[in-house]
Formats: structure tokens, sequence, C-alpha cells
């Protein structure tokens, strides 16, 4: 169940990456759909808190709320609001050296890799199109808008 969960994480994320380039030339609004607790207000904080780029990619407007996206055509795309994570899971997690947030790595759609963070709720997930973009360099631009998240748990 958890892990059926965390893939449906990662294709709303996957897909909103794919949707966001393809209308990259039509517009500049990355068209979205929000996570199903987008409207918390911690989801706000994380909100007003994201960087203007990443990795040298520029932040994007979205259509969405609690949402992010970057580059042009989009290489990273943020989801504030999806379901936490159990506290057990088969995906691997990794803490970024210095970052305060947590990650569950979802590589099963790579070249795009979906981060969820670990033991924050609601939780933040991240797709990364790495053929353009490094994972590690974007949850290092994204750790301080995403460690405003309440901590509930840590990997192990």
């Amino acid at each position: 169940m958890r892990t059926r969960a965390i893939r449906s994480a990662a294709a709303l994320a996957a897909s909103a990456v794919v949707v966001g380039v393809a209308l990259a030339g039509c517009t500049p609004i990355v068209a979205l759909d929000p996570a199903p607790d987008a409207a918390s207000p911690l989801c706000a904080a994380v909100s007003v808190r994201l960087p203007d780029e990443v990795d040298g990619l520029p932040a994007r407007e979205t259509n969405a709320q609690a949402t992010g996206a970057w580059g042009n055509p989009t290489a990273v795309v943020l989801h504030c609001g999806v379901a936490s994570p159990p506290p057990t899971s088969e995906l691997p997690c990794v803490t970024p050296p210095g970052g305060a947030v947590d990650w569950l790595v979802d590589d099963s759609d790579a070249p795009t890799y979906v981060f969820t963070s670990y033991g924050r709720t609601p939780a933040v997930s991240v797709a990364i199109d790495n053929t353009v973009v490094s994972g590690v360099s974007v949850l290092d631009a994204i750790d301080v808008a995403v460690s405003q998240l309440p901590r509930s748990g840590s990997c192990l």
C-alpha cells in the first residue's frame, strides 16, 4: 500500500514534468494539478520560500496551488501536499549533505527521479529530469522551503 501511494505521487510528478514540457512552447505558465492537501497552510509556508532558480534553471509560473516548476522546458516540478510516506518503505532514503530534509528516491521512471520528503506532513514530491539538472542541487536549493514543514520522523 505504501509503495502504491509513493508510486502514485511519482506518477503525478512525472506526468507533470511531461505536461510542463509539452506546454512550455505555448505559454509561460506550467499547467499542473494540485496535490490532495495543497490547500494546507503549511504548504503556503513552503510555496513562499521556493527559490527563484535551482541549479541554474529559472522558476516558472504554475497554475496550481502549492506547486513549483523550474526550467524552460520544465525540468523540475514540485508538489506540496502529497500523502506522507509510511514509516517503512522499499525506496531508499537519503539526506543530502548539510540538508535538513530526508527524501525517498523513486528511480522507476529514470532519468526522471521522484523525491518525496520523508518524515514531513504534508509531504513534498519533486520530479527531476536528471538529464538536465542534478537532484542533489535541486534538493539543496529547496531545503529551506521544505524544512518549514513539521518533522515527524527521519531516515534510519
